[in-house]
């Protein structure tokens, strides 16, 4: 019966190391991706980094390019444009039209990951185009008053594997905060089966710890996959900015998990080092004599005489 609540707590503690990595994804799928606002205020710094800058300014330069004719002063337009447009990205006016588009793109994200609405989801820069028309057009930029405001897709997601996707996002939303309520319940049900408690609180912070690396590991080679699915034609560099927004958050929660992980088991070996001191030193020593009593012998010899 030992033997087999031994096996169980083990058993158990793998479980814990592979949910861990879920437990923290979980929450990421429910309370940031899953939220309108959060994943807004995640998108929000990208309006500044620049790789999506100049993505965004060539999507804008080349619609506006493809609706008027410069003749042989074509090229130095669209330099002069794009230039305008990337300059324009820097201020506040851009910042709430990226906002805004970001608003409206999570329901596009959420309905793509939630639905079998096709493997595409795209952004419309619509809103960030008409900032910029009414800005370089107060600024006198030559045949800013041409740029078309209309629809202008960006996609930001596509993929044939999107049905994958859809399933697994799913079921992290679905388990919610819960997955790491049950993980730790897990734990906890490791550490009592187990016949040697100490030894099984360092076995749990070392899944822990491994949970963590395992979650660094996810995110890492999650990012090489979603570049290398990307369709020709999308702008990697900025497709690789938009992944590290979204999981910026995961990062430092590899880290931390980890870091908890190897606290908890330095900290029960440690208690168990100290446990086993002193035990030692408190080891009962042998009764004096009472008065009276006849000599003990130990090993045929006189002692206490």
């Amino acid at each position: 019966m030992r033997s087999f609540l031994s096996a169980a707590s083990a058993v158990l503690l793998v479980l814990v190391a592979l949910l861990t990595p879920l437990s923290a994804l979980a929450v990421w799928a429910d309370q940031e991706i899953g939220d309108t606002d959060s994943y807004v205020a995640t998108m929000a710094p990208l309006a500044a980094d620049p790789a999506v800058q100049n993505a965004v300014a060539d999507r804008i330069t080349d619609e506006a390019m493809a609706k008027f004719d410069a003749g042989p002063f074509q090229e130095g337009v669209r330099n002069l444009l794009h230039e305008a447009v990337f300059s324009f990205s820097g201020t506040d006016a851009y910042k709430t039209a990226w906002n805004t588009v970001n608003r409206a793109a999570h329901t596009a994200v959420e309905q793509a990951l939630t639905s079998d609405n096709g493997d595409n989801v795209s952004m419309d820069l619509g809103p960030v185009i008409a900032q910029v028309k009414q800005q370089l057009s107060d600024e006198g930029v030559p045949f800013a008053d041409q740029i078309p405001v209309e629809r202008t897709p960006v996609t930001i997601l596509e993929s044939d594997k999107l049905g994958v996707a859809r399933e697994v996002f799913d079921g992290l939303q679905i388990a919610g905060v819960w997955l790491p309520v049950a993980t730790l319940l897990l734990g906890v049900a490791a550490v009592l089966l187990a016949a040697r408690r100490v030894r099984a609180l360092i076995g749990l912070g070392l899944a822990i710890a491994a949970g963590g690396a395992l979650l660094r590991l996810a995110v890492t080679i999650g990012h090489g996959l979603a570049l290398d699915d990307l369709p020709a034609d999308v702008d990697r560099p900025a497709a690789g900015a938009v992944y590290d927004a979204l999981t910026e958050t995961l990062r430092p929660t590899s880290w931390w998990v980890t870091g908890v992980g190897v606290g908890l088991a330095v900290g029960a070996w440690g208690v168990g080092r100290w446990r086993g001191a002193r035990a030692r030193g408190c080891s009962p020593a042998l009764p004096l004599p009472e008065p009276g009593a006849p000599p003990r012998t130990l090993g045929g010899r006189v002692s206490g005489g």
